[in-house]
């Protein structure tokens, strides 16, 4: 069933969505080369409880982090370890949710560590791109479908695949709710938008084919044929006028439509 939410429903997903970007910003600053994913998850649960947060991955079905962190080929879902160094050279993944009085934030990017070939800096752009793209099609009265179309033409346009087998989704209480929200699409079909739905619009974007496959820790999702994957998330809310990015403070989308992307 798809939730809508309130004004003041939806102002308490603001503050969860604006702690989370916080933390986000100070965890992209202390991501270096040699340390480890499993610091990298300490010292974002740290962040979120002294906050008042709670970190919302933790346990969920049997989720052992706080956040994911997912290297180079690995889509989603990488588990912090002790035994993951940061190499230079990689690309790293982050996805963290958090949950603030009751209200649920879930937000994503890929950073370089260090020198990286210009292809997989180009893909990371794309990616981020297209959750722009996308994002700004989710307006009161539209459908889904808009929303995927826009992330797979970006994508296609530059022979990236677009994954398939995972998804955005509505969020509010629960981190995941009604509906799913592909990254692929024909414009004008699907559900129809609603002001007041709140969507974790997510793009996954693989520099080679879309087709993943699952390791065998049972959670960790990674392109079958090994090509990088960027994945860059925001949670949003449709309104009356322009979305509003929750995990985003203070952005505005443009008046026209952005031209492609190099």
């Amino acid at each position: 069933m798809i939730t809508i939410k309130n004004a003041h429903q939806l102002a308490k997903m603001r503050s969860a969505g604006h702690l989370l970007y916080d933390v986000l910003c100070g965890l992209r600053e202390v991501i270096v080369p040699g340390m480890t994913t499993l610091a990298l998850d300490a010292w974002a649960s740290e962040r979120i409880r002294k906050a008042g947060a709670v970190p919302s991955f933790l346990n969920y079905h049997g989720y052992p982090a706080c956040i994911c962190t997912s290297l180079d080929s690995q889509v989603v879902h990488g588990i912090p370890s002790d035994a993951v160094t940061l190499d230079e050279g990689s690309i790293l993944s982050v996805d963290c949710g958090l949950i603030l009085d009751d209200w649920q934030a879930d937000s994503a990017f890929t950073v370089p560590l260090g020198e990286v070939p210009d292809e997989v800096l180009a893909l990371i752009a794309v990616t981020e791109q297209c959750f722009f793209e996308g994002a700004r099609k989710a307006v009161d009265g539209g459908r889904m479908g808009d929303i995927g179309h826009a992330v797979q033409s970006l994508a296609e346009r530059h022979g990236y695949g677009v994954i398939r087998m995972l998804t955005g989704h509505g969020i509010g209480r629960q981190m995941h709710e009604d509906p799913s929200v592909p990254n692929f699409g024909s414009p004008g079909n699907g559900i129809r938008l609603r002001r007041g739905m709140t969507l974790a619009i997510e793009p996954m974007i693989a520099l080679g084919d879309y087709a993943v496959r699952e390791l065998d820790d049972g959670w960790t999702i990674v392109t079958a044929d090994g090509s990088p994957c960027a994945h860059y998330e925001h949670t949003i809310a449709i309104t009356q006028g322009e979305p509003e990015v929750l995990t985003l403070p203070g952005y505005a989308f443009p008046t026209t439509e952005p031209d492609a992307a190099p």
